[in-house]
């Protein structure tokens, strides 16, 4: 048999290709087969006006861990001051209402700044206010002052799906207005830890450092979502990112307005995701909803007759895929407002309305009870934190740059187990094991995922 050589064909055709290139390229064609050529940029022109660059400047007070322990402090004779530094940080942000120069950005861009610039499209810089923030959904507002500004038209978020092309338009880096495209991913992402409130649109478009706050727009120019959150091992994207639905933006940018925050309300209950174990317990053929573990005695959900063991549907109107989703619906809910759940009891289908209940804390200020807590504010774990529920303690809710309970080594949304070995579950326990407690304060603490002792003296 003999044997063919391909490789001076495959250099000929290459040669020729060299030779063609610079003329092809010159004269790249409109169209090919009378068709034009698929691009964005009509699309962008109009868009990315619409997307602002955020910059920050703040200050933070930081102390070396090993200046947290009393022990180190004493035998070096060191200073019990913390130190204050300048820090700078860059963002992006979505022009929602030209007219009265409201801008949607992300809360983690703008907190704890001082100073927050914003440089349009056309280069001019302008200096931003807040105008309310949200942590739990990590959304902001800000205002300028200016004329001639563009609004972003919004699109209907409940109508993506999976697959949908979008492009995402932010300053990744610091780099400037930078596009990127890519699909959406995955639709009702939940139970990442990033926020308490979480119902991201997943899409590999590439999302970097500054691209927070920015545009998610659907193939129209529409915003479908605000560009939030990575999934990295490195801080670079790897095709994971998150973005907030901008059905969900538009409900708390309506309370920053009207309030500067969102005012939640509460019904009272704790619930679980309904599993197809579950499901076949209760009896029932759905395997998507929330199932009611348990009902507070006098809350808004006890008082419409919600029941545990309840497995919520929807809610008004609106299905119910897991707790999570319950959570959001119910988060964004103003105080008073009545809510008509469908639930499944004994295998029947009832409809039950509440009416949303203001969210009651108890509080305490540490400094009130122990010299050694002064500059600390405690709470019971709020209903709309990701560990209600879940996690039995009192939270660090407030803390004070230099207090005393600062140097100590607490630091805000610790969640304290323990207080002398004692276990405690709410601000009236923790009241109750401080009453009498002495010059020594042993606090078992939960921190992000970890725990440990601190020692207070």
């Amino acid at each position: 048999m003999r044997r063919v050589c391909r490789y001076p064909l495959s250099l000929a055709l290459c040669c020729l290709l060299l030779v063609l290139a610079p003329a092809a390229s010159a004269t790249l064609p409109a169209a090919v087969d009378g068709e034009p050529l698929p691009t964005l940029a009509p699309m962008l022109e109009r868009t990315v006006p619409t997307v602002v660059n955020l910059s920050t400047r703040g200050r933070v007070v930081e102390q070396s861990p090993l200046l947290d322990d009393p022990f180190f402090r004493r035998f070096f004779d060191l200073p019990q001051a913390p130190r204050e530094r300048q820090v700078q940080g860059l963002g992006s942000g979505v022009i929602l209402d030209a007219e009265r120069g409201y801008i949607l950005t992300n809360y983690h861009v703008i907190r704890r700044a001082d100073e927050i610039v914003v440089t349009l499209y056309d280069g001019r810089r302008l200096d931003a206010e807040v105008v309310g923030t949200d942590p739990a959904t990590d959304l902001a507002v800000l205002r300028v002052e200016a004329d001639h500004l563009e609004a972003v038209k919004v699109a209907d978020s409940d109508a993506l799906r999976v697959g949908d092309f979008v492009v995402a338009i932010g300053n990744p880096f610091g780099l400037g207005q930078t596009v990127t495209s890519g699909i959406v991913s995955a639709l009702g992402r939940s139970g990442l830890g990033i926020e308490s409130y979480e119902d991201f649109i997943q899409t590999d478009a590439s999302i970097n450092p500054g691209n927070s706050g920015g545009a998610l727009v659907n193939l129209r120019g529409e915003l479908v979502g605000i560009n939030t959150a990575i999934l990295s091992r490195g801080g670079g994207n790897i095709g994971i990112g998150f973005a907030i639905p901008v059905n969900m933006a538009l409900q708390i940018m309506e309370h920053l307005v009207e309030h500067g925050e969102v005012r939640r309300g509460r019904l009272g209950v704790m619930v679980q995701d309904l599993t197809p174990d579950l499901a076949q317990a209760f009896g029932i053929p759905q395997t998507r909803g929330a199932v009611i573990s348990r009902v507070e005695p006098g809350s808004a959900a006890d008082r419409a007759g919600l029941r545990e063991g309840d497995v919520v549907l929807q809610v008004d109107g609106r299905a119910v895929r897991n707790a999570s989703e319950m959570r959001n619906i119910i988060g964004l809910l103003r105080v008073g407002a009545e809510v008509e759940l469908e639930v499944v009891r004994d295998n029947r289908r009832h409809t039950i309305t509440a009416q949303v209940a203001e969210i009651e804390m108890t509080t305490l200020e540490g400094g009130q009870i122990s010299r050694l807590l002064d500059g600390a504010g405690f709470s019971d774990i709020p209903e709309d934190s990701p560990l209600y529920g879940r996690v039995q303690g009192v939270l660090v809710a407030s803390l004070e740059g230099g207090s005393r309970a600062a140097r100590a080594g607490l630091r805000e949304g610790d969640v304290i187990l323990s207080v002398n070995r004692q276990p405690v579950t709410g601000v009236e326990d923790m009241r109750r094991a401080l009453d009498g407690a002495g010059q020594r304060l042993l606090l078992n603490i939960r921190r992000d995922e970890g725990a440990f002792f601190l020692l207070l003296q």
